[in-house]
């Protein structure tokens, strides 16, 4: 049987198409996965070129885990050259960093443990908040908080990796030791690994020396803010600070056994403290057992109770910090020494009265003051007051010097008690004497307003007189203008009829003259007022009588008619 070309032609396009859809079903059914929002896919490539000896994650074309996760979407991989398995992508969130320990990559130089973007260690730089595609079989993700500098701290950094920074120096790029550049308030990304940071308390804090219940130091209290999220990374970082403080202070107590509260121990060369026993502290203080004790010049023992007012510079912390440490080794290390010892040297020269009268405490306190701000200065750290609240004076010098100040007292106070009965009396005597004036002073307020009533009155009556006379002085003029005025019009009306009438009178003079007949002129004047609508009719009467013809005029219609009625009953 033959199969014409056309026919194989079908034949071979029918092929192709049936193993084109199973191609198809086959990939989308097998080859085909899905990574979902917040995944990553870990390829594990089956063929290829063999990893490098020590090599992880492989390249493209070798065989092993590839480096590069997918993303997300669909992805197709042939299932017998590939595996994969889906992971979570690392997100961090704000306030928070990433420490990258990076398992591959170059070998560090002997002695480094923090290493750059391309090396086998920790990377200094960290991730800030974002999604982080890092395959977890080459790099270890560690999420820790942000450093978080509260208002009224500043953050000192020290270096932990590089060669060492020159003894008294601070350190610079690539040295170990603290910088000198500190971290002012706000959110810092930085590496807790390359670096430590601790916040000092800057501005005003308070050294307090409590006499018998020891020694505290007041500090900055934390100031909160509107953000929460800021707040809780504020109040971890002080938690880690305090932390650490609690560990020096652990540190410090073992190099003498706890001795029972009140009793004196040695702790440095020569200098004895009493141990206190530990007790309850509030936000911003920190209790160092401290008690300050010394002999007066006259041989009694005195103890002091006093705040000392400091301020740490933010210019000045990293140097302090530097050399001496945290606050309360700044505390421990130089301020209490500095207190005790000038305070004995500035006490021992005072009695013991002077503690217990108020100008020699004074006095003492501001030889102190001035002393401790002349030492401490020169350390960088401000002093402002040193106030002496309370001293403690042996009873059997204190009780005397108080019964004498009690009686020198209590003569001060008879005597102003008799001072007082005296002002008293003279008060009495002024305030009956202010009383006698008052009345004084009332009568002849009566008297005047009676003088000013009388007064008022006369003028009141003198003001209407002179308008009664204004007011006839004024009716007078008025009646005089008015006779005037009638004088005046009878006057020109006299005039002017006088001439009026004379003018008519030569006017009709000159008419008659110029007729020269006074009955010509009579009959012009009769004439000039007639009615110059009045008609004449001329009337020829015929046979008959005049009344007769007169009904043919037409004066019948005006009139004439009831005339000749009336002429024919006449």
């Amino acid at each position: 049987m033959k199969i014409s070309g056309k026919g194989i032609t079908g034949l071979i396009g029918s092929l192709i198409f049936i193993i084109g859809g199973i191609a198809i079903m086959f990939i989308w059914g097998f080859c085909r996965f899905y990574v979902g929002p917040n995944e990553m896919a870990i390829i594990t490539a089956k063929v290829g070129e063999s990893l490098e000896p020590g090599q992880i994650l492989a390249k493209p074309g070798q065989k092993g885990i590839q480096e590069e996760p997918l993303g997300e979407g669909r992805h197709f991989r042939f299932p017998l050259f590939y595996e994969w398995e889906i992971e979570e992508v690392i997100i961090i969130d704000p306030g928070k960093v990433g420490i990258v320990t990076s398992k591959v990559g170059e070998k560090l130089s002997t002695g480094e443990f923090i290493a750059e973007r391309g090396q086998k260690g920790i990377w200094r730089n960290v991730l800030g908040p974002g999604k982080y595609r890092m395959n977890p079989y080459g790099y270890n993700v560690e999420i820790v908080d942000a450093i978080s500098i509260p208002i009224g701290y500043a953050g000192v950094i020290t270096s932990r990796s590089g060669g060492q920074a020159p003894s008294g120096q601070f350190a610079g790029n690539g040295q170990k030791g603290v910088r000198k550049d500190v971290l002012q308030p706000g959110l810092y990304y930085v590496n807790p690994q390359a670096y430590k940071v601790d916040v000092l308390e800057v501005g005003i804090n308070q050294v307090s020396l409590l006499g018998q219940d020891g020694s505290k130091v007041v500090t900055k209290a934390r100031q909160l803010g509107q953000n929460q999220a800021l707040n809780v990374l504020q109040s971890n970082m002080l938690e880690k600070q305090e932390q650490k403080r609690a560990d020096y202070f652990s540190k410090r107590a073992r190099s003498f056994l706890p001795p029972k509260r009140g009793q004196e121990v040695n702790f440095a060369a020569g200098k004895k403290v009493k141990q206190i026993a530990p007790a309850s502290l509030d936000e911003g203080e920190i209790n160092l057992a401290e008690l300050v004790s010394f002999p007066s010049r006259d041989g009694f023992e005195i103890s002091l109770d006093m705040t000392l007012e400091f301020e740490l510079d933010p210019g000045d912390i990293a140097g302090i910090y530097r050399r001496y440490g945290d606050l309360p080794a700044v505390v421990d290390k130089i301020i209490m020494p500095q207190i005790t010892s000038i305070s004995r040297n500035k006490g021992s020269e005072y009695r013991a009265k002077d503690f217990i009268v108020g100008e020699g405490r004074e006095k003492f306190q501001d030889d102190l003051t001035e002393s401790l701000e002349l030492e401490l200065g020169e350390k960088d750290i401000r002093v402002y007051n040193a106030l002496i609240r309370h001293v403690e004076v042996p009873d059997e010098i204190r009780a005397p010097i108080q019964q004498a100040s009690i009686a020198v007292e209590q003569d001060l106070t008879n005597k102003e008690r008799q001072n007082t009965a005296r002002k008293e009396a003279q008060l009495n005597t002024e305030l009956s004497l202010i009383q006698q004036r008052g009345e004084q002073v009332m009568q002849e307020t009566e008297k005047l307003k009676a003088e000013i009533a009388a007064d008022l009155q006369k003028q009141v009556a003198t003001i209407q007189a002179e308008t009664l006379k204004k007011e006839a002085e004024v009716r007078k003029a008025t009646a005089a203008i008015n006779a005037d005025k009638v004088r005046v019009l009878g006057q020109a009306e006299a005039t002017a009829l006088e001439k009026v009438d004379g003018e008519k009178a030569k006017g009709l003079q000159l008419k008659t003259a110029a007729f020269n007949d006074s009955l010509a002129y009579s009959q012009w004047i009769f004439a000039d007022r007639l009615n110059p609508e009045m008609k004449i009719n001329i009337i020829h009467a015929g046979e008959g009588t005049l009344w007769t013809d007169l009904e043919k005029t037409g004066f019948a219609e005006l009139g004439g008619a009831e005339l000749l009625k009336t002429g024919k009953k006449q």
